[in-house]
């Protein structure tokens, strides 16, 4: 590890101290922008606390000699269920953005999601990433739905040409979140970088949706909305109609992102889709709703085991990642803690939270007498009870 992530004397070794290198190492517009939420951030709170709700109750006397951290999702092998989420121009973290990212999730045995705001294109990533055995995924692509279903279609039909696996439709984003600080002070990408998979498209739809968040009237909400249709994301968008379009332009798996309910869940799995992701946006969409662990069982339980579940927000460490498994999810995501990590030191800083993550979770796992992530149960888990002293279990 090279010495600009040297720690009080130490290569870090928690997910916590690479945060905080990230924030001295940022512009601090950057690390606002990436850091805040929508409203007062009380989902963003949320997403972290809830975990220290959750108590472990462990199992001893179990031969975890040998712990076996290995999932599959797809039929594709993962060493460890952590992938890394889509987040929005990674260049401005790291020179090497987006390729740095996804170099080091597949060195390090798992999967990434390329975000559709993205400073490197989808074609110079799956580049620059280089063939991969075929028992392990290839990345997923992040997909928002824009007003003009040609440049949409587009954006499919080059994702499946570049070799990704799968489509990750965002659904929680029909407008942008009221997010306070990008209103009063709004990113603004150097003059070196641009959304790289969207360079027909005249403009920033982020930015087209910041104009309609801070129009000051309906009307003037609804004639921006009109008048920057073909950038905005679709508000038209319905199940019954948008899954099978889409599904007939690709053989690419489809995951939607950002379900919260179990009646969504259940929704999702009748039209046909292949996989959800329980989000809340990393807190930047609706405030107020519950963290993705609050909202995880509901959704597991609709799903009923029928598609992949799998979950982000708030998740810094292994034990974090064992709890939300416990809770039913098949693979979980990080997003912020990856982008502490490229700000670190580029890949070998992502490189170094997934490793870290790993540890903590078969650690976790050692120390809970599970020695394979299907040995990970819910009734290993409990609360303090609300009626008096002891545990509750989940």
């Amino acid at each position: 590890m090279s010495e600009i992530g040297r720690s009080e004397g130490h290569d870090p070794i928690t997910v916590a101290e690479i945060k905080q290198i990230a924030k001295k190492r940022l512009d601090k517009q950057v690390w606002d922008y990436y850091i805040t939420g929508a409203d007062e951030q009380k989902t963003v709170a949320r997403n972290e606390a809830i975990y220290d709700q959750i108590l472990l109750r462990p199992r001893v006397l179990r031969d975890v000699s040998v712990v076996d951290t290995s999932t599959t999702v797809f039929g594709k092998r993962y060493e460890f269920p952590i992938a890394i989420a889509p987040s929005a121009y990674q260049r401005l973290v790291g020179d090497g953005g987006e390729i740095d990212v996804c170099r080091a999730a597949q060195k390090i045995g798992t999967n990434y999601i390329l975000s559709s705001n993205a400073t490197t294109s989808m074609e110079d990533v799956m580049s620059a990433a280089g063939p991969r055995n075929s028992s392990y995924p290839s990345a997923w692509f992040q997909l928002y739905f824009l007003g003009s279903r040609e440049v949409s279609q587009q954006l499919i039909r080059r994702a499946e040409k570049a070799g990704y696996e799968a489509l990750v439709l965002t659904v929680d984003a029909p407008v942008l979140g009221n997010r306070l600080h990008e209103r009063t002070t709004p990113l603004k990408l150097p003059p070196h970088l641009s959304r790289a998979n969207l360079t027909t498209v005249k403009g920033s739809g982020a930015s087209k949706g910041r104009l309609v968040l801070n129009a000051k009237t309906a009307s003037e909400a609804r004639e921006i909305a009109a008048q920057h249709a073909d950038t905005l994301i679709d508000r038209t968008l319905v199940w019954d109609e948008i899954v099978p379009w889409i599904q007939a332009q690709t053989s690419l798996k489809l995951l939607v992102k950002g379900i919260l309910t179990a009646e969504d869940a259940a929704k999702a799995v009748q039209v046909g889709i292949d996989g959800i992701v329980v989000s809340n946006h990393g807190g930047r969409q609706l405030d107020g709703v519950p963290s993705t662990l609050e909202a995880l069982p509901e959704v597991v339980e609709a799903v009923r085991g029928r598609v992949p579940v799998i979950v982000d927000g708030g998740i810094t460490r292994g034990s974090d990642a064992f709890k939300a498994l416990a809770l039913g999810a098949d693979l979980c995501l990080i997003g912020r803690s990856a982008l502490w990590g490229l700000a670190y030191d580029g890949q070998r800083g992502v490189e170094a939270v997934l490793n870290i993550l790993e540890r903590e979770l078969s650690r976790t796992m050692a120390l809970m007498g599970a020695n394979s992530i299907s040995e990970i149960s819910k009734d290993m888990l409990g609360r303090a009870r609300g009626d008096g002293f002891g545990i509750a279990r989940l």
